[in-house]
């Protein structure tokens, strides 16, 4: 397990952009595939985007395709969202999660059960 600590959120408007950090201190982060997912109240928790241990491979719900982008920083032991084109309802709590699996290939609707290690959450509001 990993302890994760998500930064970044906001509040924006419309059409704004934002870019959420998801770090750990433990350098083995960097061998565990990390994915991000949201839940705003009253909903499921969902899954955002995905990124394998190396960084060659990713994945992205349909709702984020094309608006956010998945990145990681090794030196950094640092994975990034960056969320443009914000929309009201992309207005939740965001929440980084670590699967020991490193993944060679980024699965398209990863289990919640799949991650042992979650960060706090991380607000993000877009007003209209």
């Amino acid at each position: 397990q990993v302890q994760l600590v998500e930064s970044g959120g906001g509040s924006v408007q419309t059409g704004g952009s934002l870019r959420l950090s998801c770090a750990a201190s433990e350098p083995t982060f960097n061998a565990y595939a990390v994915a991000w997912f949201r839940q705003a109240p009253g909903k499921e928790r969902e899954f955002l985007a995905g990124i394998s241990w190396r960084g060659r491979s990713t994945s992205y719900a349909d709702s984020v395709k094309g608006r956010f982008t998945i990145s990681r920083d090794h030196t950094e032991s640092t994975v990034y969202l960056e969320m443009d084109s914000l929309k009201p309802e992309d207005s939740a709590v965001y929440y980084c999660a670590a699967d020991s699996e490193r993944w060679g290939t980024a699965p398209s609707h990863p289990e919640l059960s799949d991650f042992g290690s979650w960060g706090q959450g991380t607000q993000v509001t877009v007003s209209s």
